[in-house]
């Protein structure tokens, strides 16, 4: 199959392929909501399991699901992309049952780096966190054309 040309076609099917790949993201719970260059949206449910001694969602979860997003983000032009470094500030606490929203975007890209900021919301729209993450991008495809040359 050869590679979708046009940018939002591309994102969608970076995405599709990279989740396939993803036991992290798959065993969060986390989904894709949608993607666009540049750009992610997940959800997840904070479950049980996922809380800590307060009763509270455990911050490695929020901070896992937003760095999902983030990856999503910067790999959606088929450029594979890793984190460089990420920093998370938490807002508002989490709690069984709530759904979660990540939504990345690109703040910066230049060459090979990049900047990327995730709000963490809950079904309220509540802000429960910010995280930033600055991304670097390697060579090669996330995702080969399966296609010959012709």
């Amino acid at each position: 199959m050869s590679l979708p040309t046009e940018p939002q076609a591309l994102a969608e099917y970076v995405a599709e392929q990279m989740y396939a790949k993803d036991p992290a993201s798959q065993a969060l719970g986390a989904k894709i909501l949608s993607v666009a260059p540049g750009q992610a949206r997940m959800g997840m449910t904070v479950r049980a399991d996922m809380l800590n001694g307060h009763k509270t969602c455990h911050g490695g979860f929020i901070f896992a699901l937003a760095d999902s997003t983030f990856a999503f983000a910067c790999n959606s032009r088929n450029v594979p992309t890793v984190a460089a470094g990420c920093t998370i500030d938490y807002l508002a606490p989490a709690f069984e049952g709530d759904q979660l929203e990540a939504i990345a975007k690109e703040y910066h890209l230049a060459g090979r780096t990049g900047v990327y900021d995730v709000e963490v919301l809950n079904q309220q729209g509540q802000r429960i966190a910010i995280f930033r993450g600055r991304s670097y991008r390697l060579r090669g495809a996330v995702v080969e054309d399966s296609q010959p040359n012709q």
